[in-house]
């Protein structure tokens, strides 16, 4: 990797050799501004307010504009005469124990290299402290023209550097806060630890910029001439939360669901309400057993007919009848809720026909 900065690590009388080198890059896709007419680019001149002419980069310096808007002109022998004791050094000026920092502060990111074999002891040295000590260092060094605040911490085998901002440009978070107070329930507290729970940690390595691989891919395929432009995904407008509770449960679930872990009432959720199908199967098909008696004497009879004879069975037996009638009704109605065989039915309903003939005769 290229480097960007050369100097040294001052570590009180010890003197590292190093060289910076960016520890970061950016993936982003830019965008040239073109003429929509011809698609020519656009680019930008650097003109002179004063005569209007286009002023080459050998002919333009540095100047600070006053409040009255009057520029005052700063060259660079001018900055090379300041005192800058950082300008080609890192300089610690203290160990931190690393949860004393403010990860607002935290800036660019650099990887620290041994320039040249003399560097590889006091720089093994300084990773090896780093390491047993569990701190970073604090450094001021100075890049680009500005002084800046450091910390040097252990990454693998190599000593990296993140750039502070100093403290004075962190912004206090004032009227940042919701305004109106509010209270929270511990259910509410159990239901957000439970969904913390549920997502648990990620691989780091894993994450990726989705939006950046669609760009690319439609990049792709428009210089392929097979570009199709696809519907817009229109996400629902956000909104007032009505039911905290209830959005916080569906998260838990949607969380277990994604990592395979639905449980009933997920996959009741995502189903719908389940109905007992088996169970009204069997109480339909008993009801049909009822419901439905066996032929008689080799004839089919309906579900009323039944319903009628066991009735005049019952009738019958309650008020012990001896007539002949009533006791071919009960002859009738036992063989038909026995029937224990069609054998035995058939013979039972031939013989309560012989006996209710004769009456008939008789009462003629």
């Amino acid at each position: 990797m290229r480097s960007i900065w050369n100097g040294a690590i001052s570590f009180g009388l010890v003197s590292i050799p190093i060289k910076l080198v960016n520890a970061t890059e950016s993936h982003s896709i830019s965008f040239r501004q073109i003429h929509l007419g011809d698609g020519g680019r656009i680019r930008y001149r650097k003109v002179c307010e004063l005569d209007g002419e286009e002023v080459p980069s050998a002919e333009i310096g540095k100047g600070y504009e006053e409040a009255d808007g009057s520029v005052i002109p700063i060259t660079d022998e001018d900055l090379a005469q300041l005192p800058l004791a950082t300008a080609k050094t890192i300089e610690i000026m203290s160990f931190v124990p690393a949860d004393e920092i403010d990860p607002l502060q935290m800036d660019a990111a650099y990887y620290l290299a041994a320039n040249g074999a003399t560097a590889a002891k006091p720089y093994t040295l300084l990773r090896e402290a780093l390491k047993r000590s569990r701190k970073v260092a604090i450094a001021k060094y100075a890049l680009r023209g500005r002084e800046r605040l450091g910390m040097l911490r252990v990454v693998d085998d190599v000593i990296a550097m993140h750039g502070l901002l100093w403290p004075d440009e962190i912004r206090a978070p004032e009227g940042v806060a919701p305004e109106v107070t509010v209270s929270v329930r511990e259910a509410e507290l159990d239901l957000a630890d439970a969904l913390m729970a549920t997502l648990g940690e990620v691989d780091m390595a894993s994450l990726h910029d989705d939006y950046r691989e669609a760009v690319e891919a439609m990049i792709a395929a428009k210089a392929g001439g097979g570009f199709e432009p696809a519907e817009a995904v229109r996400e629902p407008a956000g909104g007032q939360v009505i039911d905290l509770m209830a959005a916080l449960e569906k998260s838990v679930r949607a969380a277990k669901a994604s990592r395979g872990e639905m449980d009933a009432e997920a996959e009741a959720e995502r189903g719908g309400e389940v109905t007992p199908l088996r169970r009204k199967a069997r109480g339909a098909g008993a009801g049909a057993a009822a419901a439905a008696p066996k032929a008689v004497g080799g004839k089919k009879s309906t579900a009323a007919s039944a319903k009628k004879t066991a009735a005049s069975a019952s009738a019958a037996t309650k008020k012990k009848s001896t007539t002949g009638k009533s006791a071919a009704t009960k002859s009738t109605s036992a063989a038909a809720a026995k029937s224990t065989s069609a054998a035995t039915a058939k013979k039972t309903g031939a013989a309560a026909k012989k006996a209710a003939t004769p009456r008939k005769r008789s009462s003629a």
